[in-house]
């Protein structure tokens, strides 16, 4: 629809979404093909899962240390 001329609010309303979000998303994603972003989506996914795999045994790790110590 913007690539048509019309406006963003109008393509926005259209397709049930805010224009805070429209630019959001432009701000994001706006310079990246389909494949590029999709590509950016799953790197960020595999990024919490790994940061999760870390900071698990990690606060176990700390737990266990304090319990040792006594503080717990």
């Amino acid at each position: 629809m913007l690539a048509q001329g019309g406006m963003v609010a109008d393509a926005c309303r259209q397709i049930g979404v805010t224009e805070q979000s429209y630019y959001r998303w432009r701000k994001e994603y706006g310079g990246l093909k389909m494949d590029q972003a999709r590509r950016m989506k799953d790197l960020e996914r595999e990024n919490a899962r790994l940061r999760q795999a870390v900071s698990d045994p990690t606060l176990d790790k700390l737990i266990l240390q304090e319990a040792a110590r006594g503080n717990y």
